[in-house]
Parts: structure tokens; sequence; C-alpha cells
């Protein structure tokens, strides 16, 4: 067999090994970014682009805040570094009571975590432990959703259930179950005749951050009263739909009945650090105090005095801002978009709620754009100045709240126009 070696280009001569793309298909000067402002970012081509997912869906008040920056600095120089192994310090005390009194249900203690990947270990580990220290140690199934992203840390990596190499990887999947949401529930109702008795938590993304599909109210609904028939914990993951993301603090606050556990990160410090808080009820408090037990899980990096002050200044800056006024406008814009986009050809139906939405692609026959053509059609977006995320079969949009008409018709422009390109390239034959 011979071996035809691969010559090293610039793109593979670069120290960095860019995430979740092929060295070689990395796009250089024009996908590296030198800074970035309110909502546009300024590359090494260059070039200024409008960004229309908040940088990962994380700075939902924009590039640059200034009052969060002068928060941070100022908090680096008060205590640069503090732990939260053993120990606590003033900042996450103060960010966790801060945190607790956001939801519109109550919940009664924060865990903080870098991301929203780590976060979701913590989760499966803590509701775990609370079906032992429960007198219920059989507990350990944790159930997500099929299709759903929760991360890509081996367990959060285990419970997503999008295809995410989990086999090559040797992910453990064997107390991982997924279902369908779009079914009436009758995955859900099979799965807690012939399991409840087992599981220790239901994990759901109020909108998926793959593909921005929402989960159905009745489907939402259907699991709280499974859970009151057979006890498991419910938690919401809103790693991607908190903070204003979808309506406004969490989009759990709609739901008629709490969740155990909300896990939250993008938006969180407007993207300021590596952070995420899960935001837990006293349900599994008291069972923890009762027992005198110790959850075993830290993190290095997790609620240091910076990332908190981070938090207390975001939180401070939505308020200001008034968030939900902000949320129901960009929201408006965003479905104003989605509408004047309809009749373009290739655009199919939009999915999604809130200031997060996604817009199906189709070939010229019908079926959905396959994986490599929505990437192509994402970079001749991104050629035609705008920043859009790729998702299956479709383009994902998640612009700040701080978004403008004059912002909105900059993106319409670009998406047009990357259309076209894609178009006259061949992408949607």
């Amino acid at each position: 067999m011979t071996v035809v070696p691969i010559l090293p280009t610039p793109r593979t001569q670069l120290p960095l090994w860019v995430p979740l793309v092929s060295q070689h298909d990395f796009a250089g000067e024009s996908h590296t970014a030198v800074s970035a402002n309110g909502v546009h970012v300024t590359f090494d081509d260059g070039r200024q682009r409008l960004c229309a997912k908040s940088g990962l869906w994380n700075t939902n008040l924009g590039y640059g805040n200034g009052n969060i920056a002068e928060a941070v600095a100022k908090e680096l120089h008060k205590a640069s570094y503090l732990p939260l192994f053993r120990t606590a310090h003033r900042a996450a005390i103060e960010a966790s009571k801060a945190l607790v009194n956001l939801p519109s249900h109550s919940f009664h203690r924060v865990l903080f975590s870098t991301s929203g990947g780590a976060a979701n270990d913590a989760v499966m580990k803590l509701a775990r432990q609370y079906f032992v220290l429960d007198g219920q140690p059989e507990r350990k199934l944790v159930v997500g959703l099929k299709g759903s992203y929760h991360g890509l840390t081996y367990g959060s990596q285990a419970l997503s259930g999008d295809e995410l190499g989990q086999t090559m990887y040797g992910v453990d999947r064997r107390n991982i179950r997924h279902i369908s949401f779009d079914d009436d529930g009758a995955e859900l109702a099979q799965l807690m005749s012939r399991e409840g008795h087992r599981i220790a938590a239901v994990i759901m993304e109020p909108v998926l951050g793959s593909g921005a599909e929402a989960v159905p109210d009745p489907f939402i609904e259907a699991v709280i009263k499974h859970r009151d028939q057979h006890g498991f914990l419910v938690v919401a993951d809103e790693v991607a739909t908190g903070f204003g993301r979808v309506n406004g603090w969490f989009a759990s606050d709609e739901w008629p009945h709490q969740p155990d556990i909300i896990v939250t990160s993008k938006g969180l410090t407007n993207g300021t650090s590596a952070c995420a808080a899960l935001l837990i009820a006293q349900r599994i408090t008291e069972t923890f105090d009762k027992n005198e037990s110790v959850f075993v899980h830290g993190e290095t990096q997790a609620g240091t005095p910076a990332t908190c002050a981070a938090i207390l200044s975001t939180i401070a800056e939505m308020k200001r801002l008034d968030h939900d006024t902000l949320t129901k406008q960009v929201a408006s814009g965003l479905s104003n978009l989605i509408e004047d986009l309809q009749n373009t050809r290739g655009i199919g139906n939009s999915t999604g709620r809130g200031c997060m939405r996604a817009i199906k692609l189709r070939s010229h026959n019908g079926t959905p754009l396959s994986s490599s053509g929505v990437l192509a059609v994402v970079r001749s977006i991104h050629d035609a100045g705008a920043i859009v995320q790729a998702g299956p079969g479709r383009i994902q949009l998640l612009p700040a709240l701080i978004y403008t008409e004059q912002n909105f018709e900059e993106l319409r422009q670009a998406i047009r126009t990357g259309l076209a390109a894609a178009e006259k390239d061949g992408v949607f034959a």
C-alpha cells in the first residue's frame, strides 16, 4: 500500500489546534478574529463582520460592555484569585445570592462550574448521589433528548443526543437513555413504564442548542407529571436559553412547575469568563445537609472572584438595560427577518423561540441541505459580511439583545448575498 504524504500548508503550521474543524479546512485570515466591539468582529483579513450568533451565544449584551469590564478589572485588583475547595469567598456568596433570586421558581443553593459540559457532568453526579442518600441507589439512569447537545466532556458527551463520535471516543452510555420529544410523549411513556424506578434525572434543553428546536410545552408538562409519579429529578439545561435568550431570565420560568436544577452558562458573564452554575432546589440541598454528605466535585477555576464580579455586573447591566424589553424587540426583529427571507430560493421553515432561531435550508429537490452544504452557505454569508452558526440542515441566528434595526438590515443583506453566492456555486443543486 502506497501512503501519500500530506504536505504541510500554512493552515497546518499554526501552533493553535482550532477545535471542531480539520486544520486543512480552517479558513485562515478571514476566520482569525483580532478584536470585537458591540455586535461586530474585526478579522485578520482587515474586514469587520456583523456577529449574528453572539459569540456562540455568550455575549448577549454585545462585545466589550464597559461596565462589566470595569467590574472584572476592579475585582482582579482586589483578589486576583481565590479558590472554592473547602472554602468560600465573599464574591462567590454574593453572586450565588443574586443567582438564586433570578428565576421565578424557588432555588436554594448554587454550585459553580467552568462550562456547560462540566456543569452537566456535575448534574449527573449530583442526581445519582442524591438518590443514594435518599435510599434509592438503583436510580442511576439519566435521560436526555434525541438531538440534544449538552457538551463534549465525557459525561455530557454521553448525555448528548447528537452523534458526536461517542463510539470512537469510548464514551460510556450504559446509564444514559435518549427519547424523542416530538412523538406526543410515546417514547417517554414507554421508558417510564419500563424503567421509571431506575431514573435519576431527565435533563432537557427548553430549546435545543443544536438546531434551535423548541421542546413542546405538552412534552415538558408530561415529564413533570411523570416526575410526580416516579420521583426522579427534572433538570433544565439552560446553558443556551438563559439570560434573555428565550424569555425573561430563564426559559423554564414559564414552566408550570419548577425544575429541580437549572444549569446556566452562556450569557452568565456576557462571555467574559469560563463560567457555569447549577441552581439547586431545596429538595436536594436538604437531603445532603440531613446526611452531612460531601458532594465530591470541584473545579479549580470555578467561581473565581473575577468571574463572580462578571456575573454580578452582567445581572446589573441586564436590569439597567431592561432585558425583557430587549428580548421582545430582538425576537420581533428576528421574526420579521425570517419572514422576509421565506420566499428566497433554498430557504425552508424556521424553528426556535425568542432570540434563538434557525432557518432550514433546502436543496433544489426539496431535501434538507447536507452538512457540507450548510457549511458552504455559512462561509458564503461570512464572505458577505455576517457571522451565522451552522446547524443540522440549517443556519442558526442568535443575535445580541442590543441589536438595532440597522443591524437587522445589515444581516438581511449579508444573508441574501451569501445565499445568492452559494446558489451560483451550485451548493443547492
